[in-house]
């Protein structure tokens, strides 16, 4: 597996101090350690110098707890960037739309990519499918991602399980390879 160590980027997407907040989109969430296990990823990734790329999303909306001008814009504590960390902002759910992600993974050579981050039906959904149809070898680490309930056309609530489940059922195969963290530190060691 000493291909997939050199070519491969972690690629942390929305992993920021918005979705910590109880109220914040919705009523429950699963997958609460979420956030420790994309540190704990990407304690690994440093310490196999391998690249990183840090992504966050950026509101238009001043309303929202995700824009600039917001403390839930901030970098969740667990994922702090380094100052020689790539760090892209988006304004839409791709993480490559509106930046230079392409010509970043372009420039690294790499030909795989991981990705963590939140939330599993929004941004992760987004960037992992681009990816995907971009052609690279593209992972989705499942116990680093997350998801919310969600109102349903019908006005009833999504339960969180459902749509995280569908939403990387979705993705699997078709997109990304699905792993849990453990996996995944399997691949590496």
């Amino acid at each position: 597996m000493k291909n997939f160590i050199k070519s491969t980027a972690l690629i942390l997407v929305d992993v920021q101090k918005a979705f910590l907040e109880k109220d914040y989109p919705g009523l429950k969430r699963n997958n609460i350690d979420a956030e420790k296990v994309c540190g704990l990823i990407l304690n690994k990734w440093r310490d196999l110098n391998l690249p990183v790329i840090h992504i966050r999303h950026s509101s238009t909306n001043p309303n929202s707890k995700l824009h600039e001008s917001k403390p839930g814009f901030l970098f969740n504590d667990y994922v702090i960037p380094l100052k020689s960390e790539t760090v892209l902002t988006k304004n839409v759910n791709s993480g490559f739309i509106g930046t230079n992600l392409s010509s970043i993974l372009n420039d690294l050579n790499v030909d795989s990519l991981v990705f963590v981050g939140m939330t599993t039906n929004h941004c992760i959904s987004s960037t992992v499918r681009m990816s995907g149809n971009l052609g690279y070898q593209t992972y989705l680490i499942s116990d680093a991602t997350a998801a919310y309930n969600t109102l349903g056309l019908n006005g009833k609530m999504i339960d969180c399980e459902i749509i995280y489940n569908t939403s990387l059922a979705n993705l699997s195969e078709e997109f990304a390879t699905i792993l849990s963290s453990e996996e995944l530190f399997s691949l590496l060691d």
